[in-house]
């Protein structure tokens, strides 16, 4: 599919993956992208749907819009990631069949996987057991846009398409210690005692779990190509198939950093899921995508960023 001259929405995409996600599209010359503003279009609502399908008369839509966080703000607000990521993804991608949309690309969540997939998960393993607790409610309500994608070519023969990038970090993402992922907040964590002289930080968890982790501007690099040579509804890994522990992750950005104090585990917060790791050949066989930014890079490329964002915002950083 020739995107330059598509109407293409992407919702989100004032975020951190949308960003990102624009930048490939400008680079493709796509000419006729629009992001609908939260502020002007309330996606959990049908009419601000509608409102936003007429205004933009969108040939693709990327959906990108989520409501997200680690795993303290899952276990804050489950029944606002359940409902809020169900009714966007629900309503959005019927009205797109009704308003005879071309492509709907719908971006899911690795925490869709079952609590204990074996190891590489594979997409064929969804379905084979519970997610891990404290992040279900997000991880179901994103499952059900499969399902409804799955449902919809059936029936309507609606050309939906389901991606499951795994873990994603880099420069815009969220610093915010209540509702950021793992990696800004060991960054945040790590600058703030370096600066003010501090002997130790607390993370949560043993350290002990593993997660995979991929370079934001790697994951939009696969959505792209996903929307432009992809169309079937099976589920699809993106991922950059490099497992660490978080213990791991946490002393190499700790070195990235330069902070010499202590790492301490508080083991009596929750870990997540024991372990994440994609099979992401199916990414390449049908869309020519393999990930290409080595964590070390992709870290120390995200930390830099953060050092001129808070500049920026003119707080002092180290």
């Amino acid at each position: 599919m020739n995107l330059s001259d598509k109407r293409i929405v992407v919702t989100g995409g004032a975020g951190f993956l949308g960003k990102h996600v624009l930048k490939k599209l400008e680079a493709l010359h796509c000419k006729h992208l629009f992001v609908p503003r939260s502020r002007d279009f309330d996606l959990r609502k049908e009419a601000d749907i509608v409102h936003m399908l007429q205004t933009f008369a969108p040939d693709i839509i990327i959906h990108l819009a989520a409501v997200v966080g680690g795993i303290g703000a899952n276990q804050k607000n489950p029944g606002k990631f359940f409902y809020d990521n169900l009714m966007m993804g629900t309503q959005l991608m019927e009205q797109a069949r009704l308003f005879g949309v071309e492509k709907f690309v719908a971006i899911g969540t690795i925490c869709s996987y079952p609590k204990f997939a074996p190891v590489p998960f594979q997409e064929e393993d969804l379905w084979n057991g519970y997610p891990e607790e404290t992040n279900a409610p997000y991880g179901l309500a994103k499952k059900m846009m499969l399902v409804q994608s799955q449902a919809y070519r059936e029936q309507y023969g609606f050309n939906s398409i389901f991606l499951l990038p795994v873990n994603l970090y880099g420069p815009h993402d969220n610093f915010d210690l209540e509702t950021s992922h793992v990696i800004p907040a060991i960054i945040r964590k790590c600058l703030e005692a370096k600066e003010q002289h501090k002997d130790e930080i607390v993370l949560w968890g043993t350290g002990n779990v593993t997660r995979e982790f991929i370079y934001v501007e790697d994951a939009a690099r696969a959505i792209v190509l996903a929307t432009q040579h992809y169309n079937s509804s099976d589920p699809v890994n993106i991922g950059s198939g490099e497992e660490m522990t978080i213990r791991e992750l946490a002393e190499t950005i700790q070195k990235l950093c330069g902070y010499e104090g202590r790492i301490v585990w508080d083991a009596s917060k929750p870990d997540g899921q024991p372990r994440r790791k994609l099979a992401t050949d199916k990414a390449k066989a049908a869309f020519g995508f393999t990930a290409t930014t080595p964590l070390i890079s992709g870290l120390q490329q995200t930390i830099d960023w953060y050092r001129q964002h808070r500049r920026d915002e003119g707080v002092k950083a180290p």
